[in-house]
């Protein structure tokens, strides 16, 4: 019978300092506890991957200059105002898109850009000429951008070709 509470206290051992690895409140920094101060009563039930999310959101927080912190709170302002389930495909598509390889990752953030830096004009008639593709239509536009795109080619084609 004493090696089982021997046993038993070995594991306490071992697996109570698992959670003790956890962030401590009193460890984070001025910076962080106040902009983490809502959550300084419930810290230590929060489990440990939240809290270094958290933490490191406090400190990307506390680094930004006001005009991003202004942009950071008007992005989540739009977020709390989209719909549950409009959320939740957002959600889904995120984690679909961290699912990709690094590359395809960067492929897509470049195009992204390019996207941007078009004027209001040219991404409304993108998005409207999009609108009218049929899926095959659009997987066929897909493909040819990524030929190009892995080509190195300059940008031409795409959903503009279609007719081809």
């Amino acid at each position: 019978m004493n090696w089982i509470r021997y046993v038993l206290v070995m594991l306490a051992c071992v697996l109570l300092p698992l959670r003790a690895a956890g962030v401590e409140w009193s460890e984070l920094s001025p910076q962080q506890r106040q902009v983490l101060s809502q959550y300084q009563a419930s810290w230590a039930a929060i489990p440990l991957e939240r809290q270094e999310r958290l933490a490191a959101g406090a400190d990307r927080w506390a680094n930004m200059a006001p005009e991003q912190r202004r942009e950071v709170r008007s992005r989540y302002e739009e977020w709390r105002g989209l719909s549950p389930e409009r959320r939740a495909e957002l959600t889904r598509r995120l984690a679909e898109f961290r699912q990709l390889p690094p590359e395809t990752q960067r492929e897509l953030r470049q195009r992204l850009e390019r996207f941007k830096r078009l004027s209001p004009a040219q991404q409304r008639q993108i998005r409207e000429r999009f609108r009218t593709l049929s899926p095959d239509e659009r997987r066929r536009a897909y493909d040819r951008i990524r030929l190009r795109d892995r080509a190195g080619g300059a940008p031409r084609g795409g959903i503009r070709d279609r007719r081809r």
